[in-house]
């Protein structure tokens, strides 16, 4: 009933998630002073803002994850095309960020920047910041944990293994 190769990119998955929470929780309670949340919430609001946007960055990062998968054909990407998947994740993350940041600040009005948050093109550069720093420190710390988590044969993907078009 259970497929070990499905098992193997939900525990993959789960890792990368596990990793994106725990970077991204940090970030946002290190930049939470730059929005003005900060002063205009009580400290359960201001929790709840952390932990939420936490999880929204955690699907921001699937997402990535995801796509990188796809387009490198493979589910182990991580681990065997590092640098490729992280430049995926870099510039799909970065620019889906940059189109939120934007909505929600200039046009939902969901939230908003302190005089503090430096701005390039009226985005803040923080949050801009988060996901060009944290998804290299996310596949290094996946290429250390998946083999002791996945063992010897982490590199298995139900995805071929092989390089595509290049021999």
């Amino acid at each position: 009933m259970h497929n070990p190769a499905t098992l193997r990119i939900i525990a993959r998955a789960g890792l990368w998630a596990a990793l994106a929470f725990l970077l991204n929780l940090t970030w946002e309670i290190a930049h939470v002073r730059l929005y003005t949340l900060w002063a205009a919430a009580d400290g359960m609001t201001v929790a709840w803002a952390l932990f939420h946007c936490s999880l929204g960055d955690v699907v921001i990062a699937l997402a990535m994850f995801a796509l990188a998968g796809i387009v490198l054909w493979r589910a182990d990407w991580p681990v065997s095309r590092p640098w490729a998947g992280g430049i995926i994740v870099v510039i799909g993350a970065m620019a889906y960020t940059a189109g939120s940041e934007w909505y929600n600040v200039y046009r939902a009005g969901s939230w908003g920047y302190t005089a503090g948050m430096p701005l390039i093109f009226g985005i803040g550069l923080s949050p801009l910041l988060q996901w060009l720093i944290l998804p290299p420190v996310m596949v290094g710390a996946y290429r250390t944990l998946g083999p002791l988590l996945f063992g010897q044969h982490s590199s298995r993907s139900p995805l071929p293994t092989h390089d595509r078009g290049t021999h």
